[in-house]
Formats: structure tokens, C-alpha cells, sequence
């Protein structure tokens, strides 16, 4: 064991020492047993391996837990200073959540579906009127109840039948996304005897009311490997399986169209994707193929009153939108609608019975395109800010003239709208309210863009409080992500203002690996050409302090999941470059994790990352993993988070990295590692709780800046 020595952290200008001492502790120094790992010639020691036994349900089981344990305590002692003070920010963030609220109601089939909140409870109660907002509530389920005395409770799937008498939902008590799939009687009130283990939770019902479709888990890998049909009443053991999927680097689901009038299985992968359909008046029917799935081609199917839509990569990078008739859909019947385009990204589309709303992305921000499918005439609606996120939602009626949107910014709280198409009215049905008062007007955002070493453009959406000066002496928070092509937009937080209001600019890099500025974004971010993801972040954070936004005495770096990966490998690439690293749920064992297939998602993820039991593809993963890249140098500060019942990042990754770093680094600086042992990869299920992460996540970050209040 090492003494961890009181550090003193500066504010940046050594005339002024920060007010704030780390807490003394013993850091937990992790037990070495050497584990050898041999492929394409190539022999590695891994120290830490044994961390696996949690997971693997190994000998060395109760000393993972001692040593997370450990972990834990260091960081409460290192930590305890900022106690009150994260007491403090949490009632701050919880303050201005509006504890009883109501969602916005969607209407769907004779029916108005809201949820809405009560002062003091955690979750929810989950509604719904009949015909009018006027009518007597219907509580469906009463989440806030359900979840009592269950440290995690999540609810979803919820899925009425198509006679409006039944509810289906999911229940995962563990946070490891394993849902158990109930049925409710909503005329009676009952809930069936009859469970479905081992779901994503959701349902799809056939018109019989009877019959519907889910998704099962691989009980070990978790993946989505099977569609089953169920008929209530019967034996779930007896449920037949209308679809497996033996290509397990794909996905599956299934679903039903907004029309009623199919049922759809999907399959995907990053690269190739197939549908399968049946009339949703025939449950009994075998799955026929939409399209054989061909190497490289996406495609996903949306139907119409007459005919089929379909979004595809065919020969398009950005996607163009298809149509074919509703009894010939293979590829040769499939006719051009709306054309690919250089400098448009086509995301999806929403079908109406009379119009059509496309989503797009263009200059990397988000559009809508509305079309009348009668006249054929289309515009875009204006949203008046220079960058901003939109995003159709709720969209569960068919026969409808009206559109709803969400629209939000750095500076303007979510807000939902209906717009009409016929007459191009829309109406603001709620903004998020922020309690406490806050005025967008108080607050600045920009869009700037740095250059990569080969000449790319990198967005960077930022936000700071007004009065900031561009001296280099404030704090900025860089977050990231850059995978999966999973845009980052630029939205509001009402919790971010805990960051602004003292002095922290906040800033997003649209780094390549995302989806931000077309598909190719995304190609040239992934597989073989990954570390541009990490470069980009780098480049990001040199140009804001080129530009003075912050200078490296004040630069912190923040990211999850696979951003958490770009943390580690910006971390060994760059070390001097942040003052702090924030990294959550962090993938950071990649070439372990790719090499073991009995761990959830890795086959999955071939396409995202490469695999490595292909020579070239090992050895560029293994060039930029930052569990394999630890070097004996400086590090910056850093807070590691996890959760022990994670699904997507397992606690072992960055239990590993943590050990590794603590016992080959060169500085003083703070490691922690905080586990949440009742929680996996989303955190806390309540919605205060999660405030919590975030309150410890400030103070780490204002400990560091000498901010005490």
C-alpha cells in the first residue's frame, strides 16, 4: 500500500493556491497475477485479468468486490472535503427540476398517453384519457409504487394493444437490460401470471389482440438473438420461434408499423441490415424477406396506405429514400423518390397518411423536410438559431395532419411543438421549465470550427455565461463521444449551469466517429481509421487554447462508454494537455474485450471496431487501447465511474485500467474510482439520483479549480 500525499490543487496562477486539500488516504494498490496472452505471434502480460472472476463467476469473485470496495472508500476519503459541497450542488440541480410536471400527451388510437410526476417521487405514473384531456385519467401503471424497495427500477416497452384493452411493459430490477415482459388487463386491473424472461422489454401486437411478438437474450452474451411469438394464456416454454439470428455480429427486434398493417423484423449490423414483414392480421404467418441482405447495403422500411418506403445506403453514402410497391419489395422493383445528396445526410423518415416528414442533416445540423405525399410540394421549417437539434417525437397517429417536434439548444430548454402541415402553423406546447429563473439571454453559444492535420473542419458547439473573457484563464469542460455514428448535438442542461454560473465554459467536439456531417463522418472515424476520433478531440482542445477559451492549466476532458475509450486514448496520446479527465463507464480493454465473445455485445461490435483475431486489425487496436498504451509517465487527474451490473462496458475494464495506471504512472496526481454497486451502465434509475453522479463529477472538477462554493 502507498500513502497518498495531501495535494494542494492550483487555480492556475501559482500566486493563488486553491483553498482545497485532497483528503490522505491509503490508495488501494491491486494484487498482480501475471495472465499471458498470445495471438499473431504476439505475447502479453496482463497483471490484472483476475478482475474478470466477478463476471466470470471465478475463484477470485470476493476479492473483485473487496477491492472495488476499496476503491470506493479511497475515493470518499480523498473526496471528503467536498462533501458539503456536493450536498450543495446537488439540491442547487435538483432545485430547478419541476417535481410535478406532465409530459406533453400524444394521442393514439382513441387515447391520450401522458406521463406525469409528483413532488418528492423518483419516477412516475404512466396515463392515459380517453377521446378528450378533459376525460377521466386512467393511471396505467404507477411506476413510483412498482419501484419501491428496488435500489434500480426501470419500466419500458409499454405497448397497448390494438384493442386498447391490454398493456404489455418491461421490468429490469438489475440494470443489466434484461427486461421481464408482464401483462396487464387495464379493464380489470390485473397483471397476468405469465412472464417472458430474457427481453428488450417490448412487445409487438398482432390485430387478434392476443398475439404478439418479442425479442429474447442470450442469457450470457445478452445479445439479441431470437423472435418469439407468445399467445396469452398459453405456456411461455411453448413459445414458438419465428426468427434466429445465427450472424451474431447483427441486432434484432421487431416491431409494428404506425399503419397497424405490418409487423417487422429488423436485423443490422454497422454495415448490412434485412427486414422481414407479415400482414399484422395474419400473426400465423411465416416472416417473409423485404430484401436479402447484401454486403454493405442499410436499409429500414416504412409502410404506406399503397406502398413501401425505404431509407438505404444503396449506392448512396448519405442515404436516398426508395419506394416500392406492397407486393414486390426485392431491389429490382425499388424506384427513386427522393435522390442521394452530397451534402445532405437522409436519417429517416415519418409517415403520415397524407404527408411525409424527412430528417436530415446538413452543415451538421439537424432539418426537417415536410412533403405532401398528394401535391408532392415539400419545405423545410425554420428553427432561427445558428446551431440547434430537432427531432420528430411522439408521432404515434397515422391519419394526421400534424406533426410533433422537439427542438432544443445550448441555451433553449427542450421544447415540444405540434406544427400543422396543411397550413404551416406550429404551436409551442411546453418548454421545459427551469426553476429558480433562467433568462438564455445570460448566456452565449458559438459554433467554431478546428483543422485537422489532413485539413478536415471539426465542429465545436460551446456555451459559457455572459462575461466570460477570452484571457485563457477559464475552465472548459470538452466533452466527446465519436462512435457508433451517434451525432452529439448541441442541447440544453439545466444541470450544466451549475458549471457555468462559475465560470466553466462547457464546449462539444463533433469529432469524426460521429454521424455530425454525413455518413462518410462516420466511415473516416471507425475500424482502420479510429484514431482519428482521437486526434480530432486533441486538435479541439489545442484550438480553444490557441484561441484562449482556456489554457491547459484550466482544460477538462469528459466522455462515456466508447467515450470513455477516447478519454484513455487521449489521455496516453496527449497527457499534458488536460488538467482533468472525467471518464464514465469507460470501454477502455478493447482487445480483450473483442477477443472474448461470451461478453456481452463484443461480437456486435466486429463492425465498429474491427476484429481482432484478424492480424491487422489486432495490432491497430492494440496501437491506440488505452489499457494496453499505459506508459510510466504523468498522467492528469482523473475520476473513472462504473457500474458492477453494467451490460454494455463491464466493471473489469476500467477496474483493470485503474489498477494498471495507479501502479505504472509517474505524478502525484488524483486517481479515483468510484463503482456504483447496485447500478450498470446508465447509473442511477431515479430521477434525483443521477444528480448525485453529477454533483460528485463538479466537485471533482471545482476541487481541482479551487472553487469552494
Amino acid at each position: 500500500m502507498i500513502v497518498m500525499t495531501i495535494l494542494t490543487a492550483c487555480s492556475g496562477d501559482e500566486k493563488n493556491k486553491s483553498p482545497y486539500q485532497w483528503g490522505a488516504a491509503d490508495a488501494p494498490i491491486a494484487e498482480k497475477k501475471a495472465h499471458e496472452r498470445t495471438i499473431h505471434g504476439d505475447t502479453v502480460v496482463d497483471n490484472y485479468y483476475w478482475m474478470i472472476d466477478y463476471f466470470k463467476k471465478g475463484p477470485d469473485s470476493t476479492k473483485v468486490i473487496d477491492y472495488l470496495n476499496a476503491e470506493n472508500a479511497y475515493l470518499d476519503t480523498v473526496m471528503a472535503g467536498t462533501k458539503d459541497f456536493q450536498d450543495k450542488l446537488f439540491e442547487e440541480m435538483k432545485a430547478r427540476i419541476k417535481e410535478k410536471d406532465e409530459s406533453v400527451p400524444y394521442f393514439k388510437n382513441g387515447y391520450y398517453y401522458y406521463t406525469r410526476t409528483e413532488e418528492g417521487k423518483q419516477y412516475y405514473k404512466y396515463c392515459r384519457k380517453k377521446g378528450s384531456l378533459t376525460a377521466e385519467e386512467e393511471i396505467l401503471l404507477d411506476v413510483d409504487k412498482m419501484a419501491e424497495g428496488h435500489p434500480y427500477f426501470s419500466a419500458t416497452g409499454f405497448s397497448v394493444s390494438p384493442d386498447n384493452k391490454l398493456l404489455a411493459f418491461g421490468i429490469d430490477t438489475v440494470s443489466r437490460r434484461e427486461y421481464i415482459i408482464h401483462i396487464k388487463n387495464l379493464e380489470t386491473g390485473a397483471v397476468y401470471e405469465e412472464e417472458i424472461k430474457g427481453t428488450t422489454g417490448g412487445v409487438a401486437w398482432a390485430n387478434d389482440n392476443k398475439t404478439f411478438f418479442y425479442t429474447s437474450k442470450n442469457p450470457v452474451t445478452l445479445l439479441t438473438e431470437k423472435i418469439k411469438r407468445h399467445e396469452l394464456g398459453t405456456d411461455v416454454a411453448g413459445d414458438k420461434v419465428v426468427y434466429e439470428e445465427l450472424d451474431k455480429s447483427n441486432y434484432i427486434g421487431v416491431g409494428r408499423a404506425k399503419s397497424g398493417k405490418f409487423i417487422y423484423i429488423y436485423s443490422g449490423a454497422t454495415t448490412s441490415s434485412e427486414t422481414r414483414f407479415i400482414d399484422a392480421d395474419r400473426p400465423m404467418d411465416a416472416f417473409k424477406v423485404f430484401q436479402a441482405r447484401m454486403k454493405d447495403v442499410l436499409y429500414d422500411v416504412t409502410a404506406l396506405e399503397d406502398r413501401f418506403l425505404i431509407v438505404t445506403n444503396k449506392d448512396a453514402l448519405n442515404f436516398k429514400l426508395m419506394e416500392c410497391p406492397l407486393d414486390r419489395t426485392d431491389i429490382a422493383n425499388w424506384k427513386e423518390v427522393i435522390p442521394h445528396r452530397q451534402d445532405v445526410l437522409l436519417e429517416g423518415v415519418d409517415e403520415f397518411k397524407d404527408f411525409l416528414v424527412v430528417s436530415e442533416r446538413k452543415n451538421g445540423l439537424t432539418q426537417l423536410n415536410i412533403r405532401n405525399l398528394k401535391s408532392g410540394d415539400a419545405h423545410y421549417l425554420d428553427f432561427g438559431e445558428a446551431a440547434y437539434t430537432a427531432y420528430t417525437q411522439a408521432n404515434m397517429e397515422y391519419n394526421t395532419d400534424v406533426v410533433r417536434y422537439g427542438y432544443t439548444s445550448l441555451t433553449t430548454p427542450p421544447s415540444t411543438f405540434d406544427y400543422h402541415m396543411d397550413d404551416k402553423k406550429k404551436t409551442l406546447l411546453k418548454q421545459q421549465e427551469v426553476l429558480g429563473g433562467y433568462e438564455p439571454k445570460d448566456y452565449v453559444t458559438e459554433r467554431l470550427y478546428a483543422t485537422a492535420e489532413d485539413g478536415v473542419q471539426i465542429p465545436i458547439s460551446l456555451v459559457y455565461k455572459k462575461g466570460f473573457e477570452k484571457n485563457g484563464k477559464a475552465p472548459l469542460l470538452l466533452y466527446g463521444y465519436g462512435s457508433y455514428g451517434a451525432s452529439m448535438d448541441p442541447t440544453f442542461s439545466n444541470t450544466r449551469l451549475s458549471l457555468l454560473n462559475r465560470g466553466f465554459v462547457f464546449a462539444i467536439a463533433h469529432i469524426r466517429g460521429g454521424q455530425e456531417m454525413g455518413r462518410q463522418w462516420y466511415e473516416d472515424g471507425k475500424m482502420m481509421k479510429k484514431k482519428n476520433t482521437f486526434t480530432d478531440f486533441i486538435t479541439c482542445g489545442k484550438y480553444l487554447i490557441e484561441k484562449q477559451y482556456t489554457s491547459k492549466e484550466h482544460l477538462y476532458a469528459q466522455g462515456g462508454s466508447a467515450g470513455g475509450l477516447l478519454m484513455g486514448a487521449v489521455m496516453n496520446m496527449a497527457p499534458d494537455l488536460w488538467k482533468g479527465i472525467i471518464a464514465q463507464v469507460p470501454f477502455v480493454d478493447v482487445v480483450n474485450t473483442m477477443l472474448d465473445e461470451t461478453i456481452p455485445l463484443t461480437t456486435n461490435e466486429f463492425d465498429e471496431w474491427g476484429n481482432p483475431k484478424n492480424k491487422d486489425a489486432y495490432f491497430y487496436m492494440k496501437s491506440y487501447s488505452p489499457y494496453e498504451n499505459i506508459e510510466a509517465k504523468a498522467y492528469p487527474n482523473v475520476l473513472v465511474t462504473t457500474g458492477l451490473h453494467d451490460s454494455q462496458v463491464q466493471y473489469f475494464e476500467p477496474a483493470k485500467w485503474v489498477a494498471k495506471l495507479r501502479a505504472t504512472k509517474t505524478d502525484k496526481n488524483i486517481l479515483l474510482l468510484k463503482t456504483d454497486m447496485d447500478f450498470g451502465h446508465g447509473g442511477a434509475s431515479g430521477r434525483f439520483d443521477y444528480l448525485k453522479d453529477i454533483a460528485l463529477n463538479y466537485a471533482f472538477l471545482f476541487a481541482l479549480e479551487g472553487i469552494v462554493e
